[in-house]
Parts: structure tokens; C-alpha cells; sequence
């Protein structure tokens, strides 16, 4: 059953916290799965929040802050001591998540709390992970993972499997190494429980398998088990030795921030913000696109102003600015979200023509249907046979002019190497702005005799 939070419970919760009753709530709370338990905690005051942390068991409360916001966390994990970090915590979470927590501390912190794991291969894990560049496939794994050799029997297989699950909450797969580490396949636990005892693990395991590089990008190992519906992927290194494996709920994860990278991306954020940022901070994500619209600003007034005779001569032009203006930004927007979704799933494959012939029917297609429509309203409403032609034919052309600068910016933008996402923010709509506005003007010019 999902958990839902009142109101009410909130607000009895924070009283009862600041009046020092926490404990009666302790045992409802503590029954609830972590994500909810964290969903208390960042709608409480920030100070009943660590107090509710500090409160509830040591396991619980490393699950909850793993689900907390960073910044959140980062506070709360102020009131811990580098010793009780490693052992409330650390010593609590897989070694994925404890070395995501440690890497978000100072390095002085840092360094005490691998001095106080007391398990020296789990600190020797967690230091290994810490090594990998943030959103690679090395910084997303975890060491936990049970492996068997190929030249082991079914019995001796079940007995060091038996040994290895203890230190492994769930086990997601069984792969199969030889002598030298180097990953071959994994083993089907049906397999293991319908073969004789004595048949080696050579003839039974599966060849096949889905492995990525340690070095390898996180947003392609997202799209890598998108793909094949996988919930679980080793991982290895240049020559193949078996260092760990990623589960789904990481590459959750990665999918969420890139989706939110996008987002801030389309919408003219270039920093990853929130909600309770200060306002430098806010402003400071914000400045750089809001400057790029207005230098396109003064670029499209420039162009208005360029053609300031033929609004002299025919001001009924004006009134079909904001339209034209309009209709461009918004099929660039719509071209270009199709393409960059295209290539975040890595879709986006065969001959570039092709795209490009798609889109310009696409857009041809709808050209001529809102041309046709605004050649009747612009009769219905008393405005002239030949401006009604040229605004329709003016936005016929701006509309595949559009379509094709939505295609071909993140395309671009991804052949370099740079975030196509940029594509739907501001960017390409003030260039189709700019563009739209001198198309129509020049229509205008050649068709109205002005």
C-alpha cells in the first residue's frame, strides 16, 4: 500500500517533535520504506528533520538519506561526526550508495570516514569507486555481486555462493569468471537447480551477456539496459576483469537527472537549480539565456527596422508580425524535441537525408494547411486578397525554414559533442525569430511592389 502524507500528520509530527514526544511516532515511522520516511523528513523544519533522522535506527536512517535531496542531505550530514558517518552509515549502505554520500564531503571528511570503516574490504571498495569520474559507468556500480569460477562443480558453485550472499543484500545475478577474473557469462539459477551436482560450470552457464566499461558514460549505460530490458549490468575494465555491477534503481536515477538537465536546458536554465536557491544563484542560471533573447531582440528590431519602408507603406504588415514570429519558434521547438528525443534513445540512425526529406513534408504539409487557414481568416476579417497571399506564403516558408533549423541544430549540437537539448530552450527560437521576421519582410517586399 503507497503511503500518503497528510497534512494533519505533519503538523502533528513537527508539535510533537519540538515538544520532545518524537517517540511515539517512532514505530509507525520506522515501518514505512525509506522514500516515504524521507518524504517526512524534507517537508519537516530542517531542525525536526535531523532530529527524526538521528531518532530512527542506524539502517533506516542510512536508507533514508540516500533517498534525500543533496542539498538536504549535505545539511543534516553536518550534525554527524566523520566516525559516525562511517559507522551509523556507511557500514549500513551498499557500497554504490555509501560512496555516493562520502563523495558529497569535504575532503578532510572524507578521509576520516574511510579511516573509521572497520572493514577493511569495504573501505577498499568504497575508496576504489570514489576514483571514477562522476556519471560513468565506474562511479554508478557497486562491488556487491555474487561470482562463481567456471571450473568449479555445481556442489563447491552452491557452497561459495552460499558464502558470498551473506555480504549481499540481493542478488541480481550469478556471473561466471575464470581463473584470471575475466568476466564469460553468468548463470541461471534454474540451471544451478536442475543439474547434477557433479557437472562442471563450464557446460551449463550462458555465454551471452550485456557488459559495459567502467569508463563508459552513464547516459549510455542508462540507454544500454533501457534497451534490453536489463535490471542488472556488470561491469569491467579495458581487458575484461569483472569490477561490479549497476542495478536499475541506479540507472533511475541517471534517467531522472538527464530528464532534468533537459528540462532546465529547454526552459533557459544553464545551471542545475532549485526551488530554495538563493537569488544570486537563481539569477546567475537564468542571465545567460534571458541576454541571448534579448541580443535577439535587437536583432529582430533591427530587421524590422531594415524594412521600415515597407511598413510605411503597407502598416497592415505589422499586424502579422507576432504571427509569423509565432508560427517559426514553435515548429523549430517541435522539430527539434522530436530529434533530440531521437538522439537521447540513440534512434536517430541511417541516412541524415532521409530525416531531412521527413521533415520537410511534414512541414511543407502543415505549411499549406495553416496558410490556407489564415488566407480565410485574413478575408473573413476585411484584410486584402494580396496581403492574405503574402502572409500565407510567408509563413509556409518560414514554417520548413523552422522545421529544418529544428532538425539540424541538435544534430549538429551532437556531433560535437554538446547537449542538443540546447536546441528547444531560447536558442533556436530566437534564431527562428530572427529568420522568420526577414522572411517575411522579403515576401512582402517582392510580392506587394513596395
Amino acid at each position: 500500500m503507497s503511503f500518503e502524507l497528510k497534512p494533519e500528520y505533519l503538523e502533528n509530527l513537527e508539535e510533537d517533535i519540538q515538544n520532545g514526544k518524537l517517540e511515539a511516532h517512532l514505530e509507525t515511522i520506522e515501518d514505512l520504506h525509506p522514500a516515504d520516511i524521507a518524504e517526512i523528513v524534507d517537508q519537516l523544519s530542517l531542525d525536526s528533520g535531523k532530529t527524526l533522522v538521528q531518532e530512527i535506527n542506524e539502517e533506516k536512517a542510512a536508507e533514508v538519506l540516500v533517498e534525500l535531496d543533496e542539498d538536504l542531505r549535505a545539511k543534516i550530514l553536518t550534525e554527524y561526526s566523520g566516525q559516525e558517518i562511517a559507522h551509523e552509515l556507511v557500514e549500513n549502505l551498499d557500497s554504490d550508495d555509501a560512496a555516493d554520500l562520502i563523495n558529497e564531503l569535504s575532503d578532510e571528511k572524507r578521509r576520516e570516514v574511510l579511516n573509521n570503516i572497520e572493514d577493511p574490504g569495504q573501505a577498499k571498495d568504497i575508496a576504489e569507486l570514489l576514483i571514477y569520474p562522476e556519471n560513468t559507468a565506474g562511479a554508478l556500480m557497486g562491488k556487491e555481486l555474487i561470482k562463481v569460477n567456471k571450473n568449479w562443480k555445481v556442489m563447491q558453485c552452491v557452497k561459495e555462493m552460499r558464502q558470498q550472499a551473506e555480504n549481499v543484500e540481493h542478488v541480481h545475478a550469478i556471473y561466471v569468471v575464470d581463473d584470471h577474473n575475466i568476466l564469460l557469462g553468468t548463470l541461471s539459477l534454474k540451471k544451478l537447480l536442475t543439474t547434477s551436482l557433479k557437472t562442471p560450470i563450464e557446460e551449463v552457464y550462458n555465454h551471452k551477456l550485456q557488459s559495459v566499461e567502467a569508463s563508459a558514460d552513464a547516459e549510455d549505460v542508462a540507454n544500454t539496459m533501457q534497451k534490453y530490458d536489463l535490471v542488472v549490468m556488470p561491469v569491467v575494465d579495458a581487458i575484461g576483469h569483472l569490477l561490479g555491477r549497476i542495478t536499475i534503481d541506479d540507472v533511475v536515477d541517471v534517467i531522472r537527472e538527464e530528464a532534468k538537465e533537459d528540462y532546465n536546458l529547454a526552459s533557459g536554465l544553464t545551471d542545475e537549480v532549485e526551488s530554495d536557491d538563493s537569488i544570486w544563484v537563481i539569477t546567475k542560471a537564468r542571465l545567460p539565456w534571458l541576454l541571448i533573447g534579448l541580443f535577439g531582440g535587437i536583432m529582430a528590431a533591427r530587421v524590422i527596422g531594415h524594412f521600415e519602408g515597407a511598413l510605411s507603406a503597407l502598416p497592415k504588415m505589422a499586424f502579422f508580425i507576432p504571427l509569423i514570429a509565432a508560427m517559426g519558434g514553435n515548429v523549430g521547438v517541435q522539430s527539434s524535441a522530436i530529434v533530440v528525443q531521437a538522439l537521447a534513445s540513440k534512434s536517430v540512425m541511417g541516412n541524415v537525408a532521409n530525416r531531412l526529406l521527413k521533415e520537410i513534408g511534414v512541414a511543407l504539409l502543415n505549411g499549406v494547411i495553416c496558410g490556407v487557414l489564415i488566407i480565410g481568416a485574413g478575408l473573413f476579417l476585411g484584410y486584402e486578397v494580396k496581403l492574405c497571399l503574402t502572409v500565407a506564403i510567408a509563413l509556409v516558408a518560414v514554417i520548413m525554414v523552422a522545421a529544418l533549423i529544428g532538425t539540424f541544430v541538435p544534430i549538429i549540437l551532437d556531433r560535437y559533442k554538446i547537449d542538443p537539448a540546447l536546441a528547444t530552450g531560447p536558442f533556436i527560437t530566437t534564431m527562428n525569430d530572427i529568420l522568420g521576421l526577414f522572411i517575411y519582410f522579403t515576401i512582402g517586399y517582392a510580392l506587394l511592389d513596395i
